[in-house]
């Protein structure tokens, strides 16, 4: 089973297979305790904003990797099902 901590998760992964679900009950995060994970080698943070919201931002999370939510099937089985997936969009 994938873990998952989402800042403003909309994306649910488990076990490599997609489901896409909209859960006010996704387990959140402060930014501080996001820092304390930056640089963990077992924590993959994805940058899940749409087109403009991403390109033209200037507030990006240092090691955070972008992938476009729309092509979720293309990218889900690159991250291991050991690892601390966080999701955050603004």
């Amino acid at each position: 089973m994938i873990k998952i901590t989402s800042l403003f998760l909309l994306l649910t992964l488990s076990i490599g297979w997609i489901t896409l679900a909209y859960s006010g009950e996704a387990p959140r995060m402060t930014k501080e305790e996001l820092k304390s994970l930056l640089g963990n080698p077992n924590v993959v943070i994805i940058d899940v904003r749409y087109g403009k919201d991403w390109t033209q931002s200037d507030v990006k999370i240092k090691g955070a990797v972008r992938e476009d939510p729309e092509e979720l099937k293309s990218w889900v089985n690159k991250y291991s099902p050991d690892q601390t997936i966080v999701f955050y969009c603004t």
